[in-house]
């Protein structure tokens, strides 16, 4: 499986990309692209390689068994290391079998697994993230300062350097229901007059028609993602800002591709959605004493599902107790709403308790002196 930086057409280096102005920067000859100049010149590199090969007979065509193959091999290579070649300086990259863009730990450049995100693991659409690395890492530090009791270690510098950039996979999805509610609706009222007492007994024939939509239905798409609430905690995303994937948002973060398909939940989720759905139509029906003869029937009308890459900003921690908990902080890198959990010092917290109780103890003795 190949790598590949995507490159500047002007001096060769790598770009990354930049929340800030949505544009793509070159750290050496300070270059700024749009998306299309990129894609633009990229395409024309790729046609004049394909000219290169065709001229000295080179078979570039893939046949249908080698797609097939390609495709039993990625789904085989789930809880395993693999080994990559850096586009760039040749280095060896290891990587876990869902990773699909990363650095290279001895040039820095950033690289994308191609065959990770092709095929039936190309994405549908991504979200660019919006949050640069500088305002994570100050919001960061304001979300922390404001906690009593953390290790100092927790927000200091080599951890802070270590915030990441990350586009994890989520499955997407916008489910439409058609439904019709059926009953017999009864109403009774009682009165007096004199000794007779009158009863009025109504009944009516009642139906419900209507075409409920759930639209942007997010699920997980990686097993090894454990911290799924905080993940959660983090949404929602404004997910009409989504656009058609493109390679190129990738460079200069971490992005993961998918291990879990959406037919492991597709009967669940809508199982869910159909009896919440019975539920609104039943609490369309009031005013009516009693209800008998109750007929429902919602069925699936539209589904769409998209393979989407979402931008969070995560940090890890591990504890230097004896426990050596591992603690993660996420940041949603379109709105930069955060979530996390906390270490607790609990040195820290034993010399507050013992200050506190000196305090107390020594507002008990002095008050009993004087007294």
């Amino acid at each position: 499986m190949d790598t590949f930086t995507h490159k500047c057409p002007n001096c060769d280096g790598p770009l990354l990309f930049d929340p800030k102005d949505q544009q793509f920067h070159c750290e050496y000859c300070l270059n700024i692209y749009a998306e299309a100049e990129i894609s633009n010149y990229e395409q024309i590199q790729r046609d004049a390689h394909l000219e290169d090969t065709s001229s000295s007979n080179e078979n570039l065509t893939l046949t249908t068994d080698n797609i097939k193959k390609e495709d039993h091999q990625e789904s085989t290579q789930k809880n395993t290391m693999d080994l990559f070649l850096c586009s760039s300086c040749g280095a060896e990259i290891v990587t876990d079998s869902t990773t699909a863009a990363t650095y290279c730990y001895y040039c820095h450049n950033p690289v994308v697994l191609s065959g990770r995100l092709s095929g039936k693991f190309l994405p549908d659409k991504v979200l660019p993230f919006t949050v640069e690395k500088e305002q994570a890492v100050e919001k960061f530090l304001s979300w922390t300062k404001r906690k009593r009791f953390i290790p100092k270690g927790f927000f200091a510098k080599e951890q802070i350097e270590k915030i990441t950039g990350v586009y994890f996979p989520y499955w997407v999805v916008d489910v439409e229901f058609e439904g019709q509610i059926n009953a017999v609706g009864t109403n009774f009222r009682i009165w007096r007059a004199g000794d007779i007492e009158y009863t009025e007994t109504k009944q009516f024939d009642i139906t419900r028609e209507a075409k409920m939509t759930f639209k942007e239905i997010i699920k997980n798409a990686l097993s090894k993602n454990t911290q799924q609430k905080m993940i959660e905690d983090v949404q929602p995303y404004l997910l009409d800002k989504a656009i058609p994937f493109k390679s190129q948002y990738l460079a200069g973060f971490q992005a993961e591709k998918r291990d879990i398909e959406y037919k492991s939940f597709k009967e669940s989720i809508e199982t869910e959605l159909k009896n919440y759905s019975e539920l609104l139509l039943s609490e369309t029906i009031s005013g009516y004493t009693r209800l008998t003869k109750i007929q429902k029937n919602v069925s699936l009308a539209n589904e769409q599902i998209n393979y989407m890459l979402l931008p969070i900003w995560l940090v890890t921690y591990r504890n230097k107790d004896k426990s050596g908990t591992t603690y993660y902080y996420a940041m949603n890198g379109q709105t930069g709403k955060v979530s996390g959990e906390l270490p607790i010092d609990y040195h820290k917290l034993g010399i507050f308790t013992f200050a506190i109780f000196v305090i107390l103890a020594a507002i008990f003795l002095f008050g009993g002196w004087l007294i």
